[in-house]
């Protein structure tokens, strides 16, 4: 599979800190600059037919339907797709107007991912999303009008703007609007944000852990009694809609990343990642060469990325795995550290796999970090 990362945005969320621009000078430069790194890195990816090519970012909606078809075309000149493959653009509400939706239509993409995060405007506010409350619903009747029904939507909650009835409404708009996955994230306070400036000047309060722990709780229990099933931490999914790509991830499977700041990862034992500087990754393209650095992981690496990411998961964490990758030492610590999890109820093994009962869920990656090597 294959992610594009497009680094550029309209404006700066206050919680955000991944990698992006809020200038489009130099946008058909990076988009060259990319179409030479998808040629450079054909011969990475052992399984040439891709079953998922995801557009992420920054806000991938910010191109012209033509500048998104042509990445596309630049990919199948050296990748075959799968007949069913799922291609994903990630958007924000206020562009998906007619006339885009119209023309992406058009093209393979077959799967949206749309950034409405709250169907109320004090939460957008204090979020400084480019889009309103109207738009975060209409966006979404728009792309069913024009036939996209694989849609994703992201919503945050434990937001100190909100509270669990708003928080509650949130949810049931989502609901009347058929969409069929959810990602769903607590606010996080991130270092360098906005959102972090303004709670240290008291602007803003810090959210609160134990409402956003009932409202985590709320939304799970209210997804499934609506038909989805919660197969990872912050994703839900009617049955048939899982994200094809992100469980790729969560499966260990090799990926390819194109773009400053994408990662890729081979399936076994190397990671690597584009430097998170436009210009730079510009330079070294135009010069043929490719702006990335790599590491290969170490047993105790690659370990405590299976079982982070892993138990995160509906399927946990496949034991026979571990038993057949890593070495007796290894092993030993493993069982040391999950047997007072067990007998607590903290962890489970079911059907040879390691898992943490749902009502555990908010506090996953601390039981991960738990079992971590060091």
């Amino acid at each position: 599979m294959i992610y594009i990362h497009i680094p550029f945005c309209k404006q700066k969320c206050s919680y955000c800190n991944f990698h992006f621009s809020t200038s489009l000078n130099f946008k058909d430069e990076m988009i060259r600059a990319m179409k030479t790194e998808i040629a450079l890195r054909k011969n990475e990816l052992q399984n040439k037919n891709l079953k998922s090519l995801y557009f992420g970012g920054g806000t991938p909606s910010i191109l012209s339907v033509d500048e998104i078809h042509s990445l596309i075309d630049e990919v199948l000149q050296y990748f075959n797709f799968e007949n069913d493959i799922e291609i994903t653009l990630e958007a924000n509400p206020d562009d998906l107007d007619k006339k885009f939706l119209k023309q992406l239509a058009g093209t393979p993409v077959n799967r949206l991912s749309i950034g409405t995060q709250s169907f109320f405007e004090e939460d957008l506010k204090l979020m400084n999303r480019a889009h309103n409350a109207s738009e975060a619903e209409s966006s979404i009747k728009r792309a069913q009008d024009f036939g996209f029904e694989n849609l994703s939507i992201d919503l945050i909650y434990g937001s100190p703007t909100s509270n669990l009835e708003i928080w509650k409404e949130n949810l049931n708009r989502t609901i009347a609007l058929e969409v069929p996955h959810i990602s769903s994230y607590a606010l996080t306070v991130e270092p360098k944000t906005a959102l972090e400036n303004w709670i240290s000047k008291g602007k803003v309060k810090s959210p609160k852990e134990e409402e956003q722990n009932r409202e985590f709780y709320y939304l799970s229990d209210f997804l499934k009694d609506n038909g989805f099933e919660h197969y990872e931490v912050s994703n839900f999914a009617k049955p048939g809609f899982y994200s094809r790509h992100n469980s790729a991830y969560w499966k260990y499977q090799e990926y390819l990343g194109i773009g400053p700041s994408a990662h890729s990862y081979n399936g076994f034992d190397v990671r690597s990642w584009n430097i998170a500087n436009n210009q730079q990754y510009i330079k070294k393209l135009n010069d043929k060469l490719l702006a990335k650095e790599e590491e290969i992981l170490s047993q105790e690496d690659q370990f405590n990325e299976m079982i982070m990411i892993g138990l995160r998961t509906i399927w946990g964490v496949d034991i026979t795995s571990l038993k057949n990758k890593f070495s007796d030492k290894v092993l030993e610590h493993f069982q040391s550290e999950i047997k007072t999890k067990i007998e607590e109820g903290i962890l489970i093994v079911e059907n040879d796999h390691l898992k943490i009962p749902e009502k555990h869920w908010f506090m996953a990656d601390g039981i991960a970090s738990d079992l971590f090597l060091v």
